[in-house]
């Protein structure tokens, strides 16, 4: 059995509390009752439910921590304290169609001795498989109780890599275009899952060999980050700097295909 810390057991608890209500809600998907938060981003009611269930559970653990929630926004805590960062459900539009790929993503944001904050703790988890990614800051990622590694492939014509499909209201659909040009035809396949939190945790599983993505929000992406980091591989912003919340950018992968990718997406958005 690994061990890890109390946090991880924390963040842990939270989502398999309110897994099981999100897997009785897929279940009845049709009779949900749905809300518009904006073009093409739903929001339903059980994405509210799982972030109540699980900030209330983060709130018992750490009454003093604020949260940067999908859903509910900045909470403000203890400024000298880390913060929680919470997706109660990544992959919304999976959920409402009954497409059985989407994710609950907790991460904690702490401070470095410098006082810039760094992702220190992870966990992607997904309901309908029971399946726990989680990642601590120099401690490996994990899932379950196996340690996890990116994938070992060098060559981009054996990749699969992974990515987000701009759509409607969202994301730059002729820059994804000219990147999409210049990397589909390199490699050995091409997915959009649509559930960002699990493609990174994929990512660093080695269930895929490498991923992009730009204009998400950082409770998309910062136990993911961390996990592929964690498990040996390398995330950047477009630019090869390690800026992705920031500027909203993310390119994952091994370091030999991370290289590679870079130089095909650069040369793209010259």
């Amino acid at each position: 059995m690994v061990s890890h810390s109390g946090l991880i057991t924390v963040m842990q608890r939270a989502a398999r509390k309110a897994a099981p209500r999100l897997r009785r809600d897929f279940g009845e998907v049709e009779q949900l009752q749905v809300s518009q938060k904006g073009p093409g981003d739903f929001v339903t009611i059980a994405d509210k439910r799982s972030e109540q269930t699980i900030v209330e559970e983060l709130r018992n653990a750490r009454p003093d921590w604020g949260m940067i929630l999908e859903e509910g926004g900045v909470i403000e805590g203890d400024p000298s304290k880390p913060r929680w960062i919470v997706d109660p459900l990544d992959g919304t539009t999976n959920f409402l169609h009954g497409v059985p790929h989407f994710s609950i993503s907790i991460a904690v944001e702490d401070k470095k001795a410098d006082g810039t904050p760094e992702i220190s703790h992870g966990l992607v988890h997904q309901p309908l498989t029971d399946e726990s990614f989680w990642a601590e800051k120099g401690r490996g990622a994990w899932l379950q109780d196996r340690r996890l590694r990116v994938s070992s492939r060098r060559n981009l014509d054996e990749a699969m890599i992974g990515t987000g499909i701009p759509h409607f209201g969202r994301g730059n659909v002729a820059q994804w275009s000219r990147i999409f040009g210049a990397i589909a035809p390199e490699v050995a396949g091409m997915r959009r899952f649509g559930s960002a939190a699990l493609d990174l945790a994929w990512v660093a599983a080695g269930r895929m060999d490498g991923f992009w993505e730009d204009d998400l929000d950082i409770w998309d992406s910062a136990a993911g980050v961390l996990l592929v980091r964690e498990a040996g591989g390398y995330v950047t912003d477009y630019r090869g700097q390690a800026k992705m919340f920031e500027r909203r950018e993310y390119l994952a992968a091994n370091g030999d295909l991370h290289s590679k990718l870079h130089k095909l997406l650069a040369g793209a958005l010259r």
